[in-house]
């Protein structure tokens, strides 16, 4: 297999798929930008199509996959496959965003939360069901994105979606930090799933942090940070 520095405009152009492993902070669109430019200045060409299959919240960090040239066309079917995700719940407490973007508020006490409790509350939540997306989120309602209308103060009457939770394993022993694996459909929220937990333990809850490991087949194991990306592109 070539590496990537050895590859030529045309094969861009043809297809290729990039497993990148989002670093902290950045947004989807800040990774999808940086590749983009990447390749335009090794060619020096103004134009290349480049997308990404499944978006990253900013605070979230792990598996992000970019398509360029033709193989932008598989990005829907990319984005429908199962993942998979770990991270940690944060019980006790809520935020408007439901993680870290937002100041932590209501904080509650939770000693009296027990390990049974919250395998208990975890394993109620596997399976199909209806999800209430966050507030502060990307769906879009008449044309405007969900977050836009919260940081404007407007209200949107956001709908649920119907997803899948196959696995939803916790660890116990860190209690008021809840460390999590789940693997799920698209269309979830881990930011609800940290949210739904809480209000199911009546003390509140926030993910504290995400990363997602896995999209179908392709692990982040196999993706490469964006530095590693810039040197192994202009090798």
């Amino acid at each position: 297999m070539k590496s990537l520095g050895d590859l030529s405009l045309e094969e861009w152009q043809a297809g290729q798929i990039i497993l990148i492993d989002k670093p902290l902070r950045w947004t989807s669109f800040d990774a999808v930008k940086k590749v983009h430019y990447l390749i335009r200045k090794k060619f020096g060409v103004k134009k290349i199509k480049v997308g990404h299959a499944g978006t990253l919240d900013p605070l979230a960090t792990g598996l992000l996959i970019l398509c360029t040239g033709k193989f932008t066309k598989l990005i829907d079917t990319i984005s429908v496959q199962e993942k998979a995700y770990t991270g940690h719940f944060v019980i006790g407490a809520t935020t408007a965003s439901y993680d870290l973007e937002s100041p932590v508020e209501n904080e509650m006490d939770w000693r009296e939360v027990t390990p049974e409790m919250l395998l208990g509350e975890a394993k109620s939540m596997t399976g199909e069901q209806d999800q209430m997306p966050p507030i502060f989120s990307a769906k879009k309602v008449d044309g405007l994105r969900a977050y836009d209308a919260a940081r404007s103060g407007r209200s949107i009457a956001l709908k649920t979606s119907r997803i899948t939770i196959s696995e939803f394993k916790i660890e116990t022993s860190k209690i008021p930090e809840v460390p999590f694996e789940i693997v799920c459909s698209k269309g979830t929220y881990i930011r609800s799933m940290a949210h739904d937990f809480g209000e199911k333990l009546g003390i509140g809850a926030y993910l504290g942090s995400l990363r997602r490991t896995r999209i179908g087949d392709y692990s982040v194991d196999d993706a490469a940070g964006m530095v590693a990306f810039e040197e192994s592109l202009s090798q």
